[in-house]
C-alpha cells in the first residue's frame, strides 16, 4: 500500500513531508500502533507505518532506529516543534488524523495492511515460558 493511500484511508493530512520527494509513493508494508516506544523497539519496522499519540522527538528517534517510513499522529495530536524538526532532518514524513488509534488500525487492517512482527519471532508480547 502506498503512503498516499494511507493518507486517504485515515483522512489524514501531512504535518511534515517537505524534503520527501517520494512521499506518496513510499510503500507501506506493515503497521504498528503504540504509545509505548519501548514496545515499538521490539518489533521489526522496515517498511512500516507507526501510529501513535505521543508527540515528542523520542517518537521520531524510535522510528528512525526501527526504520519506519512514516509516523501518523492519532486523536488529532500535533507533534512538538522539536519532533517536526528532527523528522525533517531524518526525512521521516509526519501525518496526522483526528481518528482514534483503534479506528485507524481497523481501517488500515480492513484495507489489507498487516501488523508488524516481533524481532524475536514470538507471536505475542507475553514472556515466553
Amino acid at each position: 500500500m502506498k503512503l498516499k493511500e494511507v493518507e486517504k484511508i485515515l483522512d489524514s493530512g501531512r504535518v511534515w513531508a517537505d524534503n520527501c520527494p517520494d512521499y506518496g509513493e513510499r510503500e507501506v508494508r506493515l503497521c504498528h500502533a503504540s504509545d509505548l516506544m519501548s514496545d515499538v523497539l521490539t518489533f521489526i519496522g522496515p517498511g512500516s507505518l507507526l501510529l501513535t499519540g505521543l508527540t515528542n522527538a523520542q517518537v521520531v528517534r524510535t522510528a528512525e532506529v526501527s526504520d519506519f517510513i512514516a509516523i501518523c499522529f492519532v486523536r488529532g495530536k500535533e507533534p512538538q516543534p522539536d519532533a517536526v524538526q528532527l523528522a525533517a532532518e531524518k526525512g521521516i514524513p509526519l501525518l496526522g488524523t483526528t481518528m482514534p488509534m483503534y479506528e485507524s488500525c481497523g481501517r488500515l487492517f480492513a484495507e489489507g495492511l498487516p501488523g508488524v512482527k516481533r524481532k524475536d519471532g514470538a507471536e505475542s508480547c507475553r514472556p515466553q515460558k
